[in-house]
């Protein structure tokens, strides 16, 4: 029988392992390329940063029960340096990851609590949005490195057995090995 978790698991996983990737090469901007102006969704990699973290936040919260809601977005850039956002996301993707890791009901509802209405969703549902909003954005922040002094680096040598060799260092650096990613 298939694990019905595991796919979140992976994907959770993946986050972590990709804004670790993101955030090392952030780290190697040279002064003033953070917050420096791009073409994107949002102006800068620091205001895109902030907005998967406070995303990911305004999510986890709802899966955990908060109520915390909009309010998440009252300061839409609360990291206004790369290291302690970089320290923040990590702890979220940590949390999420537990939360999967659990073997929870997949079905059960989760109330997101909007501006003007509360919002129910399955948490599969909340998962998946949740991983693919970040991951739109990471793919933004991605081609916006392209226009700085640092390489962007690879973010989807993940899933396939033959990529463990590149993400090995990584692997060891979260405290995993191959075998946690089954």
């Amino acid at each position: 029988m298939t694990d019905p978790h595991r796919p979140y698991r992976q994907l959770a996983r993946n986050n972590r392992l990709a804004n670790r990737r993101l955030a090392g090469a952030i780290a190697a901007l040279q002064p003033g390329e953070w917050e420096a102006p791009r073409t994107s969704f949002f102006p800068s990699l620091r205001a895109t940063m902030n907005h998967i973290y406070l995303v990911d936040r305004f999510y986890i919260d709802a899966l955990q029960g908060g109520t915390l809601g909009v309010s998440v977005f009252a300061s839409p850039e609360p990291f206004p340096d790369p290291a302690p956002l970089a320290a923040a996301q990590d702890a979220l993707d940590t949390t999420v990851l537990a939360l999967i890791t659990d073997a929870p009901d997949l079905n059960r509802p989760v109330h997101i609590h909007r501006a003007d209405r509360i919002q129910t969703e399955t948490l599969a549902d909340t998962l998946m949005h949740l991983f693919l909003h970040s991951q739109h954005h990471r793919g933004q922040v991605h081609a916006m490195l392209s226009g700085s002094t640092v390489k962007p680096p690879q973010l989807d040598e993940f899933f396939m057995a033959d990529d463990a060799r590149f993400r090995a260092d990584d692997l060891a650096a979260l405290g995993w090995t191959e075998s946690d990613l089954a």
